[in-house]
């Protein structure tokens, strides 16, 4: 049993942010400037350069031989085909859209993973919940509105708004799997079978339209499954360190990073309106962890009073 740290678990979980949003701004990098990569080739390049690092990691855990069983191979695949339909289309809207409004209408997959989970896994959503996940959407509303309204001249950005929200919708889909798949399967186990199913998915798009890279694009190519790999690691040891309700809020320092790279790195100015949505959807998101941790924290109270003394 690994002893909490709660301390640990935030500083790792920030870590995974930053390396993450790092990792996204490779992307969305190498999609723009005339590079052109397409979506495909950049999900090969993120899963496949991601695997070892995440055997490197296991073997020194010393979890190599038995962290990759697996009871749940089709339930892996699944997984991993949903998940790597995700992460196409995130990649998609990063190259369409300004990169704080592609991250802010990512947001929008733990809400509707409330709503999934209610649908598929039978979970009680009481009224509270559920109308966080309404002013969150009504956030994302927002964050849309001026791209649906927009002409011909606008459709490039239209259209990234629909993808944005697409990925959001694939990557709650994928969260139901995993799950499911948690119940009887090892994170490392579901990491790596993931990576392993779309690095298979990405490379089967090569006759759809991969682009000869130079070195240097080649290079920051690699970079994105090297940093993708580490960042999951990352993440992966935040979780064993610290409850997920205490550290699952500092997902949203992501927002402060986007708008940095946005402006200094993309020249994106953020909207005033895309601001106010992204405070609403972060608002709900907040609020349902915070009540979700104090459920969590009645409910263990309720155990405790329970359990015979003495």
């Amino acid at each position: 049993m690994i002893p909490q740290s709660p301390l640990r678990g935030i500083i790792l979980k920030c870590l995974s942010v930053l390396v993450f949003t790092l990792m996204g701004t490779l992307v969305k990098a190498t999609s723009e400037g005339g590079l052109g990569v397409p979506p495909g080739q950049q999900v090969f390049f993120r899963s496949f350069f991601a695997i070892p690092v995440i055997l490197g990691w296991l073997a020194w855990r010393g979890d190599l031989r038995t962290g990759l069983r697996t009871f749940r191979p089709i339930g892996h695949f699944y997984r991993g085909i949903i998940g790597t339909c995700a992460m196409v289309l995130s990649f998609w809207a990063l190259a369409l859209l300004p990169f704080p409004e592609a991250t802010t209408l990512g947001y929008a997959a733990p809400l509707m993973t409330v709503i999934f989970a209610a649908m598929f896994l039978g979970e009680e959503v009481r009224a509270f919940r559920l109308g966080m996940v309404l002013l969150g959407l009504v956030g994302v509303v927002i964050v849309l509105s001026p791209r649906l309204g927009q002409g011909a001249g606008g459709l490039q950005q239209s259209l990234g708004a629909m993808v944005a929200l697409s990925a959001a919708a694939c990557t709650a889909l994928a969260m139901i799997f995993v799950r499911k798949l948690a119940q009887e399967e090892q994170t490392s186990a579901i990491v790596f079978w993931f990576s392993l199913t779309s690095t298979v998915l990405g490379l089967l798009t090569l006759p759809f339209g991969w682009v000869a890279t130079d070195l240097q694009t080649t290079l920051t190519l690699i970079a994105i499954g090297l940093l993708g790999g580490f960042a999951q690691i990352l993440l992966t040891s935040a979780y064993r360190f610290a409850d997920a309700s205490l550290i699952a809020p500092f997902e949203y320092c992501s927002m402060l990073l986007a708008l940095a790279i946005g402006w200094y790195v993309f020249g994106e100015a953020p909207t005033l309106t895309m601001l106010a949505g992204a405070a609403l959807v972060i608002l709900a998101g907040i609020l349902i962890i915070w009540r979700e941790r104090q459920l969590g924290l009645e409910r263990n109270r309720q155990r405790k009073a329970m359990t015979p003394q003495g």
